[in-house]
């Protein structure tokens, strides 16, 4: 018999920052260490500490058993405070989620709509949709047609 690996369970998420990167002020990004909270780690944070849901709820928000919600949110707590405390800049980036509605604002309608993975989209002079990452900046990216797109 082989051990086989339990697959990971994703956690909802029903908020998504526009802004997802802060530094201490005066420190070149170059000189800093980089802590990184994933936006389930930060969902934890925002249901405990904004909404003021208690574990059980917040991790039925999340469709998650109480015990992951709680090592989740001390994780979070953790990497803010080494930040906080040894002057580290904080990334807020990836993790194991899903994102009710997929179109970034979650199953609250909260969030800037830009989604999981979602890239900025603008419209060039002849009406294609363009991100910066396209090849030679034509086609479509990523994030176009879906979320909000590059913002102005």
């Amino acid at each position: 018999m082989h051990n086989m690996v339990r697959p990971r369970k994703f956690k909802h998420i029903g908020y998504q920052p526009d802004v997802t990167y802060f530094k201490p002020r005066g420190v070149p990004l170059n000189q800093l260490e980089q802590v990184e909270v994933t936006f389930d780690e930060l969902e934890t944070l925002r249901l405990s500490n904004i909404e003021k849901l208690s574990q059980a709820e917040a991790a039925e928000k999340m469709k998650i058993h109480q015990s992951t919600f709680q090592r989740t949110l001390t994780r979070a707590r953790e990497k803010l405070t080494d930040s906080l405390v040894n002057g580290k800049a904080i990334k807020i980036h990836g993790g194991e989620y899903n994102m009710p509605g997929r179109d970034g604002t979650g199953p609250e309608g909260k969030g800037p709509k830009t989604g999981r993975g979602l890239g900025p989209c603008r419209e060039d002079e002849q009406g294609n949709m363009t991100t910066p990452d396209s090849p030679m900046g034509k086609g479509l990216g990523r994030g176009c047609r879906r979320g909000r797109g590059a913002r102005q």
